[in-house]
């Protein structure tokens, strides 16, 4: 993990279009939907966090401006499998609530995918709504505050 470095990325940055190959790859495919088919001009209001090993993308997430001056939400988030259950995800959330504090953010928002959610319990995320349905798998906002 050590050789792993979180960087934001831009998206006229060399490494963004790995990241939507990351995010096509892990969140989309298996679900049968594609990028392709949204909207991601979006993108570029995000703070796009990478995680680079050997000049690759091994996961990412962004941090989504809201209505609320303090208040962001992570989406995103994707993980290369071959990567997970290794503390990737945790040291990426890391740097995005870090991120978040130092930039007076005091509360962070997602939607977390029913089958992630004991990922972000663990990381102190807050289960704040009834599931519901987003691309067509069960969801649920999770919330936390910054300490």
């Amino acid at each position: 993990m050590d050789d792993i470095k979180i960087r934001q990325i831009a998206v006229d940055d060399v490494y963004y279009s790995q990241i939507y190959d990351l995010r096509e790859e892990v969140l989309r495919k298996p679900i049968g939907l594609s990028l392709k088919n949204e909207d991601l001009s979006g993108d570029a209001d995000d703070i796009i966090l990478g995680a680079i090993l050997d000049n690759k993308v091994v996961g990412c997430l962004m941090i989504h401006p809201t209505d609320a001056v303090h208040k962001v939400k992570i989406r995103q988030m994707a993980v290369a499998d071959e990567w997970q259950g290794k503390g990737l995800g945790r040291m990426l959330m890391t740097e995005a609530e870090q991120h978040s504090w130092r930039n007076n953010k005091t509360h962070i928002i997602l939607h977390a995918r029913v089958t992630a959610q004991p990922f972000y319990d663990k990381l102190g995320y807050h289960t704040t709504s009834d599931v519901f349905t987003e691309v067509g798998i069960p969801h649920v906002v999770m919330e936390k505050m910054k300490p």
